[in-house]
């Protein structure tokens, strides 16, 4: 249910920004709903050759924004790929990705048991003591 929302929540994102701005242009719902689906299969088989690297690199600090850029490129592929889903230029892939990412944040918080968004507090209060000391 939680990936049904997600692919959802990702294609009314694409399908809203591209209302928004001028240089993305998807024909409908319906393909951004293909390319919603694009995404999340392309960012689970390939992301990972890309993230990979860019982690080692980066000694896994920047994760997040590694995550990021490559969800940007990922789209980027599909704009190669798809005639009837177009992005110009890398930063409006950059802000699309930007987007699904930190919406995705918000659905996933949102959608955890209480319980466990507590112990997951608790668990980074802890974790800063130690470093502290």
């Amino acid at each position: 249910m939680n990936f049904i929302l997600h692919l959802l929540l990702d294609a009314a994102i694409i399908f809203g920004l591209a209302y928004v701005m001028p240089q993305v242009e998807v024909k409908n719902f319906g393909t951004a709903l293909i390319v919603a689906v694009l995404l999340a299969l392309l960012n689970f088989l390939i992301g990972w050759i890309f993230r990979f690297p860019l982690n080692l690199v980066t000694f896994f600090l920047l994760t997040g924004i590694v995550r990021i850029i490559v969800t940007a490129i990922i789209l980027k592929l599909i704009d190669k790929m798809l005639p009837s889903f177009r992005i110009d230029g890398f930063w409006p892939a950059l802000v699309i990705a930007i987007v699904v990412a930190v919406v995705g944040v918000l659905i996933d918080r949102s959608l955890a048991p209480p319980e466990y968004v507590q112990e997951g507090g608790q668990q980074v209060l802890r974790s800063f003591q130690l470093l502290i000391g």
